[in-house]
C-alpha cells in the first residue's frame, strides 16, 4: 500500500495521453498529482521494488509541451509534475553569485517575473516561456541568448532529482555529478528533476528588437556568425527563412517601426526566399537610451542586409522574453492551437550550412513552409560536453527548427502526411550528404536509430541508465529503451 500526500486519478486520465504535437495519445493507467518530492520518490521506489515483471513505467508530464508522446505512459503512471508542492521559489545571493530556487514543475515564464522582482533574470531562454523547468533542462534548452551563455543546461548550479530507484539525490558539479550531468540534456532517462537552481544575472527593463532582411544566403549566415564571435555585440541573436511570404514587411508593422517607411513600402521580394536576421539589445529605460541608440547604430554599420528592410521595435523586456505568448493566445482563440505538431529540429554544423540550405531550402522546401523556419548559429564552447546531449563537433554549429502546424483533414501541402513526408526527405537528404547533422529534441522509434544518434557516446548513455535506471522505469515515451529487458 502506498501512503502519500498527494492523490492518484484513475479515470479522468485523457489529459495525460496528449501533448502539444498531438500525433500519439497513449492512455495511463494512472495520473500521480504530488503533494511533496517523497510522493514521486515513493511512487518510484514501489514500481523498483516490484522488480523486473512488473511492466509499470513512469513519465513525468510538466506543461505537456512535447511533441511524439515523451512524456506519455502506455498503462505506466504520468506524474504531474505541476502539482508538484514544496518550497516556494526563492532567489538566494551568494558571495560569487546568484541563483533561483525552484520546482520542477514550476514555468520560467514565472521564473522570470519571480526574479525580476529583485533585478536578476537567468541568462537563457527559450523562445516559449510556458514550458516547465524539468521539461527543458532534459532536453537543452535553446533560444537567441545561446551563442553568448549556452542552453539552459549550461545555466544550473544544482539540482534535486529522483531516479529510477526511487532515490531523492541532490547533485551538482561538486556532488554527485556524474547525476548531474547525465540528467542534464538526459531526455528524463536517469531521473526527474524535482528542484532545480537556476544562475541569475542583473536584469535589462528594455528592449531594442530589430529586424532585417537578406537576399543572400551566405552574406546572411557569415554576418551571423561574426556577430556571434563578437565581444560587444547584440544580447540575443537568431534568424529565420522567409518562404513564399508576400506582404510580410507590412504584418511586421503591427509589431515594429520601418527605418524608412516609404523604401519599405517599395520593397519586393520577387518570389526569391529571403534570410530574417532578428536581434535584441538590452538596455535599461532612461539611464542607457542615447548610448544603445548609437551602440544599435554602430552594430547595424558593420552589415551588408537590405537596407529598406531595417525594423525596430521598442519594448519591455518581459515583453520581448514572452512575445510567443502573443501567438499562442491568438492560435488558441482559433482552435489552430490544437493541430499536429510534426516539428523538426536540427543542429548543422557551420561547414555544412550552405550545403543543407541549397539542399532543403532551394530545393525540398521551395515552394512552402507551413509555419516558421528558424535559423541561426551558436558556440559549441558554451555548451558542457559532461552533458547528455549530442551536439555537432564543430566550434560552430546551426540550429535549424522547422515549426510546422498541420491541418487536420487537409490533403495538400499543409496536412500531417505531406510535412512528415517533407520531413523525412530534409532527414535523408541529411543523411545521404553526410552533413553530420544531429536531431535536437530526438525522436526515433529503433534502438539502431538511437545509437547512430547517440554515437560514441552510446555505451556512456547505457552506462548512466543501468546506474540510475536500470529497469528502464523512467520516461518509455522516448523509445529508447524497453522496460524489463536485459539494457547491454
Amino acid at each position: 500500500m502506498l501512503y502519500i500526500n498527494g492523490h492518484f486519478e484513475f479515470d479522468k486520465v485523457e489529459f495525460a495521453a496528449k501533448d502539444f504535437g498531438n500525433r500519439y495519445q497513449y492512455y495511463p493507467a494512472a495520473i500521480l498529482h504530488p503533494s511533496s518530492v517523497s510522493d514521486i520518490a515513493m511512487t518510484i521506489k514501489h514500481i523498483w521494488k516490484m522488480g523486473p515483471g512488473s511492466e509499470l513505467t513512469v513519465a513525468a508530464r510538466g506543461h505537456g509541451h512535447s511533441l511524439h508522446g515523451q512524456a506519455q505512459a502506455h498503462q505506466g503512471v504520468v506524474i504531474n509534475m505541476e502539482s508538484l508542492q514544496g518550497p516556494q521559489m526563492q532567489v538566494v545571493h551568494t558571495r560569487s553569485f546568484k541563483y533561483i530556487d525552484v520546482s520542477g514543475g514550476e514555468l520560467w515564464i514565472n521564473i522570470l517575473q519571480e526574479s525580476l522582482k529583485y533585478g536578476l533574470t537567468p541568462k537563457s531562454w527559450t523562445d516559449y516561456l510556458h514550458l516547465t523547468v524539468g521539461g527543458t533542462l532534459s532536453n537543452a534548452g535553446i533560444s537567441g541568448q545561446a551563442f553568448r551563455y549556452g542552453p539552459q543546461i549550461s545555466n544550473v548550479h544544482q539540482l534535486e532529482v529522483v531516479t529510477g530507484k526511487g532515490d531523492v539525490v541532490n547533485c551538482s558539479e561538486e556532488q554527485n555529478s556524474d547525476l548531474f550531468y547525465s540528467v542534464l540534456g538526459g531526455l528524463g532517462q536517469f531521473g526527474i528533476i524535482t528542484r532545480a537552481k537556476i544562475l541569475l544575472e542583473p536584469a535589462p527593463t528594455m528592449v531594442k528588437w530589430i529586424r532585417v532582411l537578406y537576399f543572400d544566403f551566405t552574406t546572411f549566415t557569415r554576418e551571423q556568425e561574426l556577430l556571434i564571435s563578437g565581444e560587444n555585440t547584440f544580447d540575443y541573436i537568431e534568424g529565420f527563412v522567409i518562404i513564399n511570404r508576400t506582404g510580410l514587411l507590412n504584418n511586421w508593422r503591427s509589431s515594429f517601426d520601418p527605418q524608412d517607411p516609404v523604401q519599405a513600402s517599395q520593397f519586393k521580394s520577387e518570389g526569391k526566399i529571403l534570410y530574417c536576421l532578428e536581434l535584441a539589445k538590452y538596455f535599461h529605460h532612461n539611464k542607457d537610451n542615447n548610448n544603445v541608440n548609437q551602440e544599435v547604430k554602430r552594430l547595424l554599420s558593420r552589415l551588408s542586409y537590405i537596407p529598406s528592410t531595417l525594423f525596430i521595435s521598442e519594448v519591455t523586456y518581459v515583453e520581448f522574453l514572452d512575445r510567443v505568448q502573443v501567438s499562442a493566445v491568438k492560435l488558441q482563440s482559433k482552435g489552430l492551437w490544437e493541430v499536429p505538431h510534426p516539428w523538426l529540429n536540427l543542429l548543422i554544423p557551420k561547414s555544412k550550412i550552405k550545403e543543407f540550405a541549397e539542399g532543403v531550402f532551394g530545393n525540398i522546401l521551395k515552394e512552402t513552409s507551413n509555419g516558421p523556419v528558424l535559423i541561426y548559429p551558436v558556440n559549441k564552447s558554451k555548451w558542457d560536453n559532461r552533458t547528455s546531449v549530442v551536439i555537432p563537433e564543430e566550434d560552430i554549429f546551426y540550429l535549424v527548427a522547422f515549426l510546422t502546424s498541420a491541418v487536420p483533414c487537409s490533403r495538400g501541402n499543409d496536412s500531417l502526411e505531406y510535412i512528415l513526408t517533407q520531413n523525412t526527405r530534409i532527414l535523408e537528404f541529411c543523411k545521404t550528404a553526410n552533413l553530420g547533422a544531429k536531431q535536437y529534441l530526438p525522436h526515433y522509434t529503433t534502438r539502431k536509430e538511437w545509437q547512430a544518434h547517440f554515437g560514441p557516446m552510446w555505451e556512456t548513455y547505457v552506462e548512466r541508465k543501468m546506474a540510475y535506471d536500470p529497469l528502464a522505469i523512467l520516461a518509455p515515451g522516448q523509445r529508447i529503451f524497453k522496460k524489463a529487458k536485459p539494457l547491454s
